[in-house]
């Protein structure tokens, strides 16, 4: 049985368009919920080590979060922080957990 995949072009694309305000944070919720299921899809397939993590600490953030707490002008967090090097993935790491986000 083939798992069903989540490319990072797929993830980048939905949440640029939350971010440019084509879609709610509702429909970027619903998105995460319906395809962040790590057992049974298969997110960032081929890419980077710390691609797919941060792939993942994106889609269960944006997922578990209250919508209102979700900061929209600070989309590109996300974004720069799923396109991270080794190098810099700390530091985008903590950027998007600190500042993505109000609390």
């Amino acid at each position: 049985m083939n798992k069903k995949q989540i490319t990072k072009l797929q993830l980048l694309e939905i949440i640029q368009s939350w971010g440019e305000e084509k879609i709610s944070i509702e429909k970027l919720q619903i998105w995460m919920l319906d395809n962040f299921e790590p057992d049974e899809v298969e997110i960032g397939q081929g890419e980077d080590e710390c691609t797919v993590e941060a792939m993942h600490i994106v889609m269960n953030e944006y997922e578990l979060a209250q919508e209102g707490k979700c900061l929209q002008a600070q989309y590109l967090l996300a974004i720069n922080y799923i396109n991270c090097s080794e190098e810099n993935y700390n530091q985008c790491k903590n950027d998007f957990l600190r500042h993505a986000f109000c609390d």
